[in-house]
């Protein structure tokens, strides 16, 4: 293993803190699934036991209603839930955040958030300073985190041979080691 991919691997399995890949679905706090599970069966204790009894015929239609309305709420919670730790996650503003979610009806807040929200930002594996993810080196390091082309410096694929934007052979660059373990 050569000096620039024992630095990478280092870089990355020694600090328990760099950013992996990850579901979505970990950003739902356990007090949204709690809240949308009782919103839900209030929602079929409302249609079935305090509403007045179906007239003969309607029962399939109460059904459906009591479903599609518990199922409606009982999302909104959990889309509530996701969005007070996302807003977090992307350095934004938690309290207004919330309070548009939460006060703009028929959760207009909510898609306002998801237009307007700020990208997620990623980390620097070897300094730990924060970075866009379109960014290929580290401003504070100058670690390369994406391959680029030799000639336009344009981001490129590891397995690419040669850059979609110029033509240029990659193989004529010098790639850092670590990089080019992965194209061999």
């Amino acid at each position: 293993m050569s000096w620039g991919t024992h630095r990478f691997v280092r870089a990355v399995t020694e600090r328990p803190d760099v950013d992996k890949p990850e579901s979505d679905l970990h950003l739902i706090p356990w007090w949204s699934i709690a809240l949308s599970a009782l919103v839900f069966f209030a929602i079929q204790v409302l249609f079935h036991r305090v509403m007045p009894p179906p007239h003969p015929g309607t029962a399939a239609m109460r059904w459906i209603m009591s479903y599609s309305w518990g199922t409606a709420l009982a999302s909104y919670m959990l889309l509530i839930g996701y969005i007070s730790r996302d807003v977090k996650r992307r350095n934004m503003s938690a309290a207004i955040w919330m309070l548009m979610v939460l006060l703009m009806p028929a959760g207009i807040g909510a898609v306002v958030y998801f237009l307007l929200r700020q990208p997620v930002m990623t980390r620097c594996p070897s300094c730990r300073t924060e970075l866009a993810h379109d960014f290929h080196f580290c401003p504070q390091c100058s670690f390369q985190l994406a391959p680029v082309c030799g000639q336009c410096f344009r981001g490129v694929h590891i397995t690419d041979v040669y850059c979609v934007q110029c033509g240029h052979d990659l193989a004529q660059d010098s790639m850092p080691a670590r990089l080019r373990s992965y194209s061999d």
